[in-house]
């Protein structure tokens, strides 16, 4: 094994494939590697705190991102739990673009904006004439995040004839397309996320208990922004900067507006952020947000 790799990502996943007994060679390549890196790479003043292309500072995200590091290499599923808003997507990113999957597709299902008669066709596939509009055979998100990974957003609303088929797909890695007679296997690793309070559900009859256990072998709760909100102030300079470099209104901002930001409950979290710092930078007449530019609730909380 020998450098340069493309990334220290790259570095591990070629360590994992080296026989047993070349390890330990491997690993001093691997460190005297990651030397010349930390030596050559700039610092920049008031860097951003952030891991794994996610910002926060605060103990809370700190929590998070110990977590994520424990998980990331592994294949086991995961289900993010948080408020609508904080990121759960992130996670899911994250988890593919930092693991040892990340050369393969990374497939997000919203399962809440599709209909519930077309969510098993969109994931399994299906074969032509298996239903109306099936003009033709169709691979499904399962089939195309083989070997990736499979991101099932909002799984709270799936319904319960359908959670039994993703069980048996969970369980056993087989998937069959609707309208199909035969099985095929897929390999995926599978990350769940939802607002919605699962045991509630469960105990309601509303979502399959096997199912539940089945998705939750690792949990992570993602705090809501106003348990975090000394990193306020971070993810909006991220976002304000992130705004320019998309073609979207930005500026800067003044130390009230800032502060009034950071006193804010944000019940729409980190989505709610974002949609007001494109609104005030919008308002922002001399390139600079002040309070006027904020909307009514914010400049509310005076």
């Amino acid at each position: 094994m020998s450098a340069p790799f493309d990334d220290l990502q790259d570095a591990l996943d070629r360590l994992d494939r080296l026989p047993k007994e070349e390890r330990a060679a491997a690993v001093q390549v691997i460190r005297g590697w990651l030397v010349t890196q930390v030596e050559a790479a700039p610092v920049a003043e008031g860097e951003l705190p952030s891991e794994f292309g996610m910002i926060g500072a605060t103990p809370v995200m700190q929590q998070v991102f110990k977590l994520l590091g424990r998980i990331m290499r592994t294949d086991i599923p995961v289900l993010v739990l948080g408020e609508s808003g904080t990121g759960k997507e992130l996670v899911a990113s994250a988890l593919h673009k930092y693991g040892p999957r990340r050369r393969k597709a990374l497939v997000a299902v919203n399962c809440a904006a599709i209909p519930a008669n077309l969510l098993e066709s969109e994931i399994f596939g299906h074969v032509k004439g298996s239903f109306t509009g099936a003009h033709k055979d169709r691979k499904g998100f399962a089939d195309a995040a083989n070997g990736g990974t499979l991101f099932l957003d909002e799984i709270g609303e799936i319904e319960f004839d359908l959670q039994a088929k993703l069980l048996r797909f969970l369980q056993d890695g087989e998937i069959r397309p609707v309208g199909a007679n035969a099985t095929h296997q897929v390999d995926v690793r599978i990350v769940a996320a939802t607002n919605r309070n699962l045991l509630d559900r469960v105990s309601k009859g509303l979502f399959r208990e096997d199912l539940y256990y089945r998705l939750a072998v690792m949990t992570m709760e993602l705090p809501a922004l106003r348990e975090r909100s000394e990193d306020v102030r971070h993810l909006v300079k991220y976002l304000l900067v992130k705004q320019g470099e998309d073609g979207m209104p930005t500026a800067t901002i003044s130390d009230k507006a800032l502060e009034l930001l950071c006193a804010y409950s944000w019940p729409g979290n980190i989505r709610q952020l974002q949609n007001e710092l494109v609104r005030s930078a919008t308002f922002a007449n001399d390139g600079v947000i002040h309070v006027a530019d904020l909307s009514d609730d914010i400049r509310g909380t005076v």
